[in-house]
């Protein structure tokens, strides 16, 4: 009881930082099931936090305010500084885990199609909306959609690769929208299934393939939401490989989420990477500009990191409605579990303790200057 009684009294301590009181009454405090939870957060850092509330031993009523008082607190950081994330930093540091030989090991696209055709927009896109002038998530993503198409200057006519292409939202809009010829490539059999047949009729490849085999030579490539999964130790090979496919002439947008750090503690959390995106973590600047040099000319770079925060919870409204579909297929521990996940990304982008970021580049730089697209105003 004494041991119990000090871990409490750690925890208690600690969650005070972020203004949250476990068994208050604000709406982000949270609700104690099992005494348990203070010994566990207090050895096991951010995945002990997620695993308990997986398993029910705590409850919040708004969860994703929770976490963004416990950013804003910088909880997350003293959560962080325990064996579980010692080890955690080592093996990122030292081990490649994004090589090829493991590139398909991750099942996060796999888990149901019918899940996330409930969940995301009706086009299918996994990545954030550019909210400024949408009122709902269906214009937001296709907002960010034009807003791609408009970057990297579609004309008709040309053939564009698209790295990660999911389910093929993106080629599906700039094919139908810009009469261009898209190849996709993704890692996901699951996507490639559905893919085909909603972007049935128009010039459209998918490619079940490693990014690393990718070959041809295109007017424009696009990656929305992919370069997270490639790992800081194979950013440079990447980059390689799109400037090998991107003609002279040509440009390259990169969206992704990215870190304000390049500490490999800070670029991937332990809790995330064991039961959501089992690989890669999140690129800082730093680390983006140095894979692109002597390669690109980077030409812009608008972060709207605060979209994502709207875009996650407009999915989460999605998921929580439609639960009662998929809830015997699933069951309750992937609902905490999926909800945990969404609410807890929505918080770090609300805090911006994270960013998304859209970089532009070209091999020689654009002549006279490239002209910068920031809204479809």
């Amino acid at each position: 009881m004494v041991k119990i009684a000090k871990e409490k009294e750690i925890i208690s301590q600690l969650l005070a930082f972020g203004n949250i009181t476990p068994n208050g009454n604000k709406p982000w405090d949270i609700t104690i099931h099992n005494e348990a939870f203070y010994g566990r957060v207090l050895s096991r850092g951010s995945l002990g936090l997620g695993e308990s509330y997986m398993e029910g031993w705590w409850d919040c009523r708004e969860l994703d305010q929770f976490f963004y008082q416990l950013m804003h607190g910088s909880l997350n950081h003293k959560l962080k500084l325990n064996l579980t994330m010692v080890a955690h930093y080592l093996k990122n540091r030292i081990l490649n885990l994004e090589k090829k030989s493991r590139a398909f090991n991750l099942k996060h696209y796999d888990i149901g199609n019918n899940l996330y055709v409930k969940m995301l927009d009706k086009r299918m896109t996994y990545t954030c909306g550019c909210w400024e002038n949408a009122e709902n998530l269906d214009q937001a993503q296709e907002a960010k959609l034009e807003l791609v198409c408009r970057k990297i200057g579609l004309k008709p006519g040309m053939k564009i690769l698209d790295i990660g292409c999911g389910w093929g939202s993106f080629m599906k809009y700039a094919a139908e929208r810009y009469g261009v010829t898209c190849v996709g490539i993704t890692i996901s059999q699951s996507q490639i299934d559905l893919g085909k047949q909603m972007c049935q009729g128009l010039p459209i490849e998918f490619r079940l393939q490693d990014y690393r085999d990718t070959q041809g030579q295109y007017d424009a490539v696009v990656s929305l939401g992919m370069f997270e999964h490639v790992g800081f130790k194979n950013y440079r090979t990447y980059m390689k490989l799109v400037h090998k496919c991107l003609k002279d002439d040509g440009l390259f947008l990169l969206q992704t989420i990215g870190s304000n750090s390049s500490n490999p503690a800070h670029t991937s959390d332990p809790w995330i990477k064991k039961y959501v995106f089992t690989t890669g973590a999140l690129p800082s600047a730093k680390q983006i500009s140095g894979s692109v040099e002597n390669l690109f000319i980077m030409e812009d770079w608008h972060n709207f990191g605060a979209d994502y925060d709207k875009t996650l919870m407009a999915w989460c409204r999605n998921f929580e409605t439609h639960w009662p579909e998929f809830e015997k297929d699933y069951g309750a521990v992937f609902y905490r579990m999926w909800r945990y996940y969404l609410l807890s990304c929505a918080g770090s982008f609300r805090n911006r303790s994270i960013q998304l970021g859209q970089v532009v580049f070209s091999k020689t730089g654009v002549p006279g200057g490239y002209k910068l697209v920031r809204s479809l105003n």
